[in-house]
């Protein structure tokens, strides 16, 4: 909602860079996809390594815990 209030206030102020950023948008967001999806695969294999780091500490604080 915040992006379509400055849409539209660029639209007011400035009406041609609007459009074409209107235009833009779809071809700028296919250009950022690939590293949308590299920065979640990457983001998953961290994720892994540090639950398989963490995972030894983790089950011996289990039976501890109330």
């Amino acid at each position: 909602m915040f992006t379509f209030l400055l849409w539209c206030i660029l639209f007011v102020l400035c009406w041609p860079l609007a459009i074409l950023a209107l235009i833009a948008y779809p071809f700028i967001w296919l250009l950022l996809l690939p590293f949308r999806i590299v920065g979640i695969a990457v983001h998953g294999a961290l994720e892994v390594m540090y639950l398989a780091i963490t995972l030894p500490f983790r089950l011996l604080a289990a039976p501890f815990r109330i």
